[in-house]
């Protein structure tokens, strides 16, 4: 690399500078709420999306005799990547998609350390109620939905009108991480029988 090369601003815009913390917490209400949207076999909480990943006879039986160190972070994996291609689809039916900012996308950049975070916690080798304690602490006890909605009201008073796409939140979606995440799951409080697909309106 030349001096001048030093010069230059780099191609590459720097990362947007945010704390571990505020990374787990965001993969903690995105697991949250992925693990509550199921809904299929034995499983019996909000059927959001057809999977059973998180229960005793479903995917925990599969994955725990395929990857017996790593099958509970499986678990939750595919259940987090169910409820993102599901609000993906919804979002593909909205009129401008790329303006929608959710739950499970939140920008190139922002998923993609939200991915890089939960692989380096599975590698760990912790569990992910360790790891994650409001997730070990909600998925801990059997599904209660007044519990998950008194969860989603907890993380803060938010307010949406009923747009085609779905819950469309009030504002600018808040630039610190942990605030977008908690606007966004909030939206989810008020019961659904479909996922209500809670989401900011990119400016133009």
């Amino acid at each position: 690399m030349s001096e001048h090369d030093l010069d230059q601003p780099s191609s590459r815009p720097e990362r947007t500078q945010i704390t571990s913390a505020d990374l787990d917490f965001a993969l903690a209400v995105q697991l949250i709420v992925a693990w509550a949207g199921e809904g299929e076999g034995e499983v019996k909480r909000l059927a959001w999306w057809r999977s059973d990943f998180v229960s005793e006879y479903g995917g925990e039986f599969l994955f725990a005799s395929l990857l017996p160190r790593t099958w509970r972070w499986a678990v939750f994996q595919a259940v987090r990547e169910t409820a993102r291609r599901n609000e993906a689809q919804l979002r593909a039916k909205a009129e401008n998609p790329d303006r929608i900012l959710s739950l499970f996308h939140l920008g190139f950049e922002m998923d993609e350390r939200l991915d890089e975070r939960l692989s380096e916690l599975k590698r760990i080798g912790v569990s992910p109620a360790e790891a994650l304690p409001e997730l070990g602490r909600l998925t801990a006890n059997a599904w209660d939905p007044q519990v998950f909605a008194a969860w989603a009201q907890g993380l803060g008073p938010v307010e949406y009108t009923t747009a085609p796409a779905g819950r469309r939140i009030k504002g600018t979606a808040p630039e610190r991480l942990p605030a977008c995440v908690a606007h966004l799951a909030a939206a989810l409080a008020t019961p659904s029988e479909k996922y209500p697909l809670p989401h900011f309106w990119r400016p133009a």
